[in-house]
């Protein structure tokens, strides 16, 4: 069966590739990001300095950057890796934090956009600022409407850039632009910690690496997040707990709990 037949022939394939995931990221996320790659089977560096991004996204499965944290120097840091990983012919996933809040937001995922990542993975109001809709600007880096409303954005977006676009929410879409997958796994509680956001990008990235779909990678990857936020939220579980246990359920979920657990359509 190849990799990326199903969510679960998906996750073993990540863990035998145990891919190096390079993660050019924000401040809030960097532990948090980390450990879940970790979790997961896969292996993160967490490194922005310009003078050596370019030989780390070259030696990676897959690059991952996020904008949550910007200065001058993580944009050059950030386009010299995406610049680099594209030579090398390695996936890599932009997300694009508060897109359409600011004007270095906008200008800065805009930019990163255009050197041709595999997948853009954002709420609905990022997607929405990028593909130029007059929707809802983001209420910090949250997003104000569900990932319905962007359907169509996304979808004229991926074809516009050239990639996979996913849409995060309480329904999650992910479309090439021709195609489209939606995955309905997920809990409230992912909403009440920091990073979750952030982390499926991190999880794509691993799948990235590992499969050559990027379309499903991106849902296998977020069908594994929503499965272990449901799991790590059974229970009497507050935000501190949750967040420990979403760890614990990302290194213990295996394939066939995946493959049961997964709400894809």
């Amino acid at each position: 069966m190849p990799a990326h037949d199903s969510p679960g022939s998906s996750l073993a394939a990540v863990r035998d590739a145990r891919p190096l995931v390079h993660n050019i990221t924000n401040h809030v996320v960097m532990n948090t990001t980390a450990n879940a790659l970790l979790a997961l089977g896969a292996s993160p560096v967490m490194a922005h300095a310009p003078d050596e991004v370019e030989e780390l996204a070259a030696m990676a499965g897959a690059l991952v950057i996020n904008i949550g944290t910007l200065d001058q120097p993580w944009i050059a840091a950030m386009r010299l890796a995406a610049l680099a990983v594209g030579r090398a012919g390695r996936p890599w996933v932009l997300d694009p934090v508060g897109a359409g809040a600011t004007g270095l937001r906008t200008r800065t995922a805009l930019g990163l956009l255009a050197l041709g990542p595999s997948l853009l993975r954002g709420n609905a109001s990022e997607i929405l600022a990028l593909a130029g809709e007059a929707g809802d600007l983001p209420r910090g880096v949250d997003s104000t409407v569900g990932s319905e409303a962007a359907a169509e954005a996304a979808t004229a977006l991926a074809r516009r850039a050239g990639c996979v676009v996913a849409v995060t929410g309480a329904v999650d879409l992910v479309t090439d632009g021709s195609r489209a997958l939606r995955i309905a796994n997920g809990h409230p509680m992912m909403t009440r910690v920091t990073g979750t956001g952030c982390t499926a990008s991190a999880l794509a990235g691993a799948f990235l690496a590992a499969l050559p779909d990027p379309l499903a990678a991106a849902a296998h990857a977020l069908a594994m997040l929503g499965l272990a936020g449901e799991r790590a939220a059974g229970g009497e579980v507050g935000p501190g707990l949750f967040q420990t246990r979403l760890l614990d359920e990302l290194y213990r979920l295996g394939p066939a709990e995946l493959d049961e657990g997964a709400r894809i359509s």
